[in-house]
C-alpha cells in the first residue's frame, strides 16, 4: 500500500536497490538462500524496524517487483534500464527515486536509508541504532563500518610503495584507527541526494564488529551466509 510522505517529521524512507543482472552470482537477488530468496531477508527486517516510514524497492525486473510485493515493500515505479549498468552508482539509482516520489507524489521524506539484498545477517537492531543515531545528532548522513588499525602502503612513481597510514610506525595501541564502510546501512539527508556535489566528505558512524555483516559479492559470501542461517 503507497502511503504518501506528508508534513510530518522526521520521516524516514528505506530504499532497497536490487536489479535482477548480477555477474559473480547469477540472479543472486532472488537465489534461493537458505529457503527463499535472498531479497526476502532485508525486506523482513526492514519490516520490523521502528522509525521507517516506508520501504521501497528500486528495481527494472518484474519478477523482483513481484517478489518484493510479497514480502511488503511497495514498488511504485520500475527503474530505467540505463540505471543498471555496472558504472551506475547507488546515488544515481535514490536520486530517481526521490524524483520519482516529488513528481508523482509531491511530497518527500527527510531522510533517506539505503539498505541491500546482499545484506541478510543485518539486525534490526542495527538498523534501528542508525536512525536514532541520525535523528538524534540531526545528521547530514552517517554510514555503517568497522575500525581498522591496519598499516597501508600506496604505490609510488618509482615503481615501490610509500608509506600511507599511519605515516609514523607506531604499536596499535596508539594508533587512531581508521574506519572502512562495511556496505550495510547508510543514511543520508534527502535535501543533500540530488546536491550538485553530492558527495557528503563528513559523517556520523555506526561502529560494527568485523564479522557482524556479510556482503554477499561473491559465492564463497553466499555458501558463508547460508551455513549461518541453516544453523540458526
Amino acid at each position: 500500500m503507497t502511503t504518501p510522505f506528508t508534513k510530518t517529521t522526521p520521516q524516514v524512507l528505506a530504499i532497497i536497490p536490487a536489479k535482477s543482472i548480477s555477474k559473480r552470482i547469477p540472479g543472486k537477488n532472488l537465489k534461493q538462500l537458505a529457503g527463499k530468496p535472498m531479497l526476502a531477508y532485508i525486506l523482513e527486517t526492514a519490516r520490523r524496524v521502528k522509525g521507517l516510514d516506508r520501504i521501497i524497492v528500486s528495481t527494472e525486473s518484474e519478477e523482483i517487483k513481484k517478489v518484493a510485493e510479497q514480502y511488503g515493500a511497495e514498488v511504485p515505479f520500475i527503474r530505467p534500464r540505463e540505471l543498471t549498468q555496472d558504472d551506475t552508482t547507488t546515488q544515481e539509482v535514490v536520486s530517481h527515486a526521490i524524483d520519482w516520489l516529488e513528481k508523482n507524489e509531491g511530497g518527500l521524506p527527510d531522510y533517506v536509508l539505503v539498505l541491500y539484498p546482499t545484506s541478510p545477517l543485518l539486525r534490526v537492531e542495527r538498523i534501528e541504532e542508525a536512525i536514532s543515531l541520525v535523528l538524534k545528532r540531526n545528521s547530514d548522513a552517517l554510514f555503517s563500518g568497522c575500525y581498522d588499525k591496519g598499516h597501508y602502503w600506496i604505490l609510488g612513481k618509482d615503481g615501490r610503495y610509500d608509506r600511507f597510514y599511519p605515516k609514523e610506525s607506531k604499536n596499535s595501541q596508539y594508533q587512531v584507527p581508521l574506519v572502512v564502510e562495511n556496505g550495510a546501512i547508510s543514511i543520508t539527508r534527502t535535501s543533500l541526494v540530488r546536491a550538485p556535489q553530492s558527495r557528503v566528505d563528513t559523517a556520523d558512524v555506526l561502529i560494527m564488529e568485523q564479522n557482524e555483516n556479510i556482503d554477499v559479492d561473491y559465492p564463497e559470501d553466499f555458501a558463508k551466509v547460508e551455513e549461518i542461517l541453516l544453523k540458526q
